[in-house]
């Protein structure tokens, strides 16, 4: 059998991760500043998760459906290369907000009670929580996107089948799936009366479902032939992205427009992306999954402590406060990247090789945020 041949290294797409995960910041934190209006695309913040999935789809493709369509693909191995991944973090972001709800209880400090609501603990704890299986959007809320990209994990086999079928059409794959897309996207709210984009805890595991099969089929455009006039189709998605999101545009346009922006850059060689490509932009891609998930623990501890210091009575603050509480969110992602998430990948990772030598699943790079690298220097 011809070996896979080791996926190139996509640098802007590991940077674009840490822009999406800014844009959910922006929108989760943007309630704590002090003024009087809030931009239509911080509001549109939320779609950063979108593109996460379509990135997901992408991702996981590059680094794994030749093997699912040619051989050599350990399922079993795929699936622990992504608990490695997201369930170290997971499960302290998820004990951290769990300690600061009782810890708050204890003090007779007024907090949310979804932090205490241990009838939503069994689904978290088997991150099934995005499937409508847990009673109220409980514990670390962010953490509900990791459930949904664990059903696409355990879903991946039948996206990858799919994909491979279609491999010589790639663009009759992509025009399929976008119409696909935006007739699930319509139906949803048709059917539930709001946004399939504004689903958590409830309908979470369907909202990925669309965005990652529209990476898998832009991928396949890559596979082909990555486009010629990339960066140009970089700039024009990344534009009407932002447009879209300002002129507060039907959702799933915006979601068009990030997967365009994905194929640009994925297109995109390393040494024309810039910035993109810049060794602080890619440690920053590596962070990411960790900022994500570090800021809603963050902005509890950071906005009340700032409350009890100035005396306020409103968790609202002026712009330089606010810029301070923004600040700890990327400190305490790098000390959580560092001290949890990469050496924990590591040991499991290593924990699987020594139990199933060579069956430990290809290097991974494709779940929440991480670098899109060549397999030999993966982090996953």
């Amino acid at each position: 059998m011809t070996p896979v041949a080791t996926p190139p290294d996509l640098r802007a797409l590991t940077t674009l991760r840490f822009l999406a995960a800014a844009w959910v910041v922006l929108y989760t934190a943007w309630a704590y500043l002090d003024v009087g209006s809030v931009p239509v695309a911080v509001t549109k913040g939320y779609l950063g998760v979108e593109v996460f999935f379509v990135l997901s789809g992408f991702i996981l493709s590059h680094v794994y459906l030749e093997r699912a369509g040619a051989g050599g693909f350990s399922y079993g191995g795929f699936l622990w290369a992504r608990i490695a991944r997201v369930y170290p973090l997971h499960l302290v972001t998820l004990f951290a907000m769990v300690g600061l709800g009782i810890a708050a209880t204890l003090a007779g400090v007024l907090v949310d009670a979804s932090l205490t609501d241990w009838r939503a603990l069994p689904a978290h704890l088997t991150m099934t929580h995005a499937w409508g299986l847990a009673p109220l959007a409980a514990f670390n809320h962010p953490s509900w996107s990791i459930s949904a990209e664990w059903f696409a994990y355990l879903s991946f086999p039948a996206f990858a089948f799919v994909a491979w079928r279609l491999r010589d059409r790639p663009w009759l794959a992509v025009g399929l799936t976008a119409l696909g897309a935006l007739g699930v996207y319509a139906a949803f709210e048709r059917l539930a009366g709001f946004p399939l984009t504004e689903a958590t805890f409830r309908w979470g595991a369907l909202r990925i479902v669309p965005c990652f099969a529209l990476g898998c089929a832009l991928y396949l455009v890559y596979r082909k032939a990555p486009l010629r006039r990339a960066a140009l189709v970089a700039l024009a998605s990344a534009a009407g992205l932002l447009a879209s999101a300002s002129l507060a545009l039907w959702d799933p346009v915006t979601v068009l427009f990030a997967g365009g922006l994905i194929l640009g850059l994925g297109s995109l060689a390393n040494e024309r992306a810039g910035p993109l490509a810049s060794a602080a932009g890619v440690y920053l891609g590596e962070i990411s999954y960790s900022i994500y998930m570090v800021c809603a623990p963050v902005l509890l501890v950071m906005t009340n402590l700032a409350a009890r210091a100035l005396g306020a009575d409103e968790k609202r603050f002026h712009v330089f406060v606010w810029l301070g509480i923004l600040a700890a969110i990327p400190v305490a992602a790098m000390a959580t990247y560092h001290l949890v998430e990469r050496p924990a990948r590591k040991a499991l990772r290593g924990f699987a090789a020594r139990k199933r030598p060579g069956q430990a699943g290809a290097p991974a790079t494709a779940d929440s945020p991480e670098r899109v690298l060549q397999p030999s220097k993966t982090i996953v």
